[in-house]
């Protein structure tokens, strides 16, 4: 297959989705692909660049508002439905995490010039990168998620209908940038002001105490469960990408009844959220065996350290083979008749 993998783009998860990207050019690769690169805030990335890439790490924080700002006036002048790697590759295969790359923009555009990529389409992306509608939608559907309430509310609400700590986070970024867990009053309207700068709506959430765990879903399989411990408080941006910060268990060291409701609970967010494809949902598991749904992801990581596949490891699903199976299956989800 021709495949082009978009990586990149100008969301504050940049430099993960380089990461994911490289991983994936080399898997496919080796597979056998014609494959091609491309990040739409700067264009096609030749082999040069792809070998510096592949050399670098993501880093214990993530680029500043001011970088991403610059790359995203350069990212304008890109027409990326006239490269020819765009319009001639047989899949995109996405490997945007945040921003336009994963909130249903580029996929809308993708459908309109009829180009198939991986992962959810145009209206299931949308929706799941908001994280308000997401938990509507949840609530509706019969998954458990906790309580919040949207941003600005006086601190006196959010001390009587939820009470402190809180998590406070934009409502449309991912890896835990811009999220605060807010354990006092004092904290409070900073964790707010912080949430602001990396978007217009911003959701304060009940914290849920317990164990992290998530559970990926291909096509509408739930994979096995997976448990994070960390070496800190938080499962955030340092602790994702940050080799020995967090350890990552799969399956799970819970019961069996738990695992198949969390599965369940899973593939039940992912319907309802209209996904397809593939997608991570994450979880937090209290002490006393109550779980909680925090959020779906539609491009989930794909570096050596992320979630998903690890989770399709633990099914004997090789990372090379993992990314062939989401390319194709977008090319089934384009052309029906070809299954």
């Amino acid at each position: 297959m021709k495949i082009t993998v978009l990586m990149g783009g100008v969301s504050a998860e940049r430099n993960v989705s380089l990461a994911s990207g490289i991983r994936i050019v080399e898997a496919l690769k080796e597979r056998g692909h014609d494959v091609a690169a491309v990040d739409p805030a700067k264009g096609v990335i030749d082999q040069v660049e792809l070998k510096r890439l592949s050399e670098t790490v993501v880093g214990v924080t993530p680029p500043s508002l001011e970088d991403l700002a610059n790359l995203t006036k350069k990212s304008l002048r890109i027409d990326l439905l006239l490269l020819p790697e765009i319009t001639n590759a047989d899949v995109l295969f996405l490997a945007l995490h945040g921003g336009q790359g994963e909130d249903g923009v580029l996929q809308g555009a993708l459908e309109m010039a009829g180009v198939p990529y991986t992962g959810s389409g145009h209206l299931g992306s949308a929706i799941a990168m908001d994280k308000n509608l997401s938990k509507v939608l949840f609530r509706a559907a019969g998954v458990n998620t906790a309580d919040w309430l949207m941003a600005p509310q006086p601190v006196e609400r959010v001390e009587q209908e939820l009470g402190f700590p809180v998590v406070v986070k934009p409502s449309k970024q991912g890896s835990t940038v811009g999220l605060t867990v807010v354990k006092s009053k004092e904290q409070y309207e900073g964790a707010v002001q912080e949430a602001f700068k990396f978007d217009d709506e911003v959701m304060i959430e009940k914290f849920v105490p317990g164990r992290e765990l998530t559970v990926s879903v291909l096509g509408e399989e739930a994979l096995p469960v997976g448990e994070i411990i960390t070496k800190t408080e938080l499962y955030d941006y340092h602790s994702k990408y940050t080799s020995g910060m967090a350890h990552e268990v799969f399956p799970a060291n819970i019961s069996q009844s738990a695992t198949k409701l969390m599965q369940e609970q899973a593939v039940l967010a992912f319907k309802a959220l209209k996904l397809r494809g593939y997608a991570r949902a994450d979880f937090r598991l209290t002490p006393e065996g109550d779980m909680f749904c925090l959020e779906v992801n539609t491009l989930p990581g794909m570096t050596s350290l992320s979630l998903l596949p690890q989770a399709a490891a633990a099914v004997g699903i090789g990372f090379g083979e993992l990314c062939e199976r989401i390319a194709k299956e977008a090319i089934l989800i384009e052309d029906p008749v070809a299954r």
